[in-house]
């Protein structure tokens, strides 16, 4: 073992990591059906999430709530990609749209993929008083880094994100009555 004097020490820096880049994945073709916005069509991501909520039974509420996370996400533009890779109206990364059957550049599939994982991480911390946040938290920095540190950790674009999703959503919810 080597043994260094304290005092030999003169500075200590501390790097800024920075993830390497992945590289592009290209999403497989999935067995869910197209929609006919995906060779070019308009599409109303606001129609599409009330279609997704009436489909998949859920709580009239999650409309403003996924209407939140989509305009955060992309800002409502079906064609978005992130610089991390994410894609889409619900910015989905490729292998979570891989886990959930989907292809992300559809934007029907992509909504309801979104949806679905949104809702699964709302079960994941269903019964905590801060039940939606940390799942909004998840939705961005990935459940992992949630659970770690017990909440919403501590990275400046998560904290942002979840605020303004919060923001919106209670915005959009005094406008309707909802």
């Amino acid at each position: 073992m080597t043994q260094l004097p304290v005092s030999s020490i003169r500075e200590y820096k501390v790097e800024e990591y920075l993830e390497p880049t992945p590289a592009p994945i290209v999403p497989q073709p999935t067995p869910v059906a197209a929609s006919p916005a995906v060779g070019g069509g308009s599409v109303d991501p606001k129609q599409l999430v009330r279609d997704v909520i009436a489909k998949q039974n859920l709580p009239p509420e999650m409309v403003a709530l996924v209407n939140s996370v989509m305009k955060q996400e992309s800002g409502f533009h079906a064609g978005a990609v992130s610089p991390k890779g994410a894609i889409g109206l619900m910015q989905l990364m490729p292998a979570t749209a891989r886990d959930l059957g989907a292809n992300p550049q559809d934007p029907a599939q992509n909504v309801d993929a979104g949806t679905r994982y949104l809702t699964a991480l709302l079960k994941k911390y269903e019964g905590r008083d801060d039940q939606v946040i940390r799942a909004l938290a998840a939705y961005n920095a990935g459940p992992g880094a949630v659970d770690k540190y017990n909440g919403v950790p501590p990275y400046r674009e998560t904290r942002d994100y979840v605020r303004k999703i919060v923001k919106n959503y209670q915005a959009q919810t005094a406008q309707t009555g909802e």
